[in-house]
């Protein structure tokens, strides 16, 4: 595996495996990897004869009472995962690399409405940070194929409409969500919580699944499924952000049309956000 910190570098690189006919696939990180992200790799391999990762902490997305600066770095470990999973190569830029004018200076990008619900409403400018470095991300790497964990289907979904919006030519796959056997979404965060806290946890899981449940036998009462959902999680302790029943295409309230629906969790636990969904398609 090589590892290349210059975007000059990396394009140098990228143009000798272009002469050779490969096709490229792209998965961004923030690092401090887990089986989760290696299912990202092991769908990028599975799509590609070259497969680049990045691992990037963007400052751009992180709000000014957020966690940038103890956000768990592991590089060390990282490349390790990263070579036993056939990585190709490894991009670790700077700040300075990515936003060399600076980071208030930077251009940067809106989705505007998609960015604007869910963890949009209580993470204000957050996904506009990530659909910013996701386009610089792909200008630089100028991937094939681009893959994206499920897990956070916000995200997913932004960047899905931003690389559409743009006519960016890189085709952006989803990656099923990785998890423990007691269902907890995989996630490098997950390492804030205590020991009692993870016993918890995996209620947010469970809250989702009835909501599904409650959905496959017919039920379209979104806001009694949402109300039950949020006392679900309050009761055992955790502190909701939201639980909403949203159309997978839109984000936005299901109608009487919609079709493939997903139930959507963000609640803080301790110093911990957790977030999960689950896809359902309505009968």
């Amino acid at each position: 595996m090589l590892t290349v910190a210059r975007i000059a570098e990396l394009r140098a690189v990228l143009q000798g495996w272009r002469r050779e006919g490969a096709r490229i696939a792209f998965v961004p990180t923030m690092g401090n990897l887990h089986a989760g992200h290696m299912s990202l790799l092991a769908a990028a391999r599975f799509r590609a004869e070259r497969v680049v990762a990045s691992v990037f902490v963007n400052p751009l997305q992180f709000g000014p009472n957020e966690d940038f600066d103890r956000y768990p770095r592991t590089p060390v470990e990282d490349a390790q995962l990263l070579q036993e999973a056939r990585c190709d190569l490894l991009f670790l830029p700077t700040v300075d690399e990515m936003y060399p004018e600076g980071r208030d200076q930077a251009t940067r990008v809106l989705v505007r409405e998609l960015s604007e619900t869910l963890c949009g409403a209580v993470r204000p400018g957050h996904f506009e940070g990530v659909a910013t470095v996701v386009a610089k991300l792909f200008g630089i790497v100028q991937p094939d194929v681009a893959v994206f964990g499920e897990k956070d289907f916000q995200q997913f979904t932004i960047i899905q409409r931003m690389t559409q919006d743009l006519s960016i030519p890189v085709e952006v796959v989803g990656a099923a969500t990785v998890r423990a056997t007691d269902g907890l979404a995989l996630s490098s965060r997950n390492r804030y919580l205590s020991s009692e806290e993870r016993a918890v946890a995996p209620v947010v899981h469970a809250a989702l699944a009835e909501a599904v449940r409650r959905i496959d036998t017919g039920d379209d009462n979104w806001s009694a499924i949402e109300h039950a959902g949020h006392t679900t999680l309050t009761d055992a302790g955790l502190r909701p952000d939201y639980f909403a029943v949203r159309d997978a295409h839109t984000l936005a309230t299901p109608s009487a049309q919609s079709r493939d629906l997903v139930v959507l969790a963000a609640a803080r636990m301790g110093r911990t956000r957790l977030i999960d969904n689950l896809r359902v398609t309505r009968r």
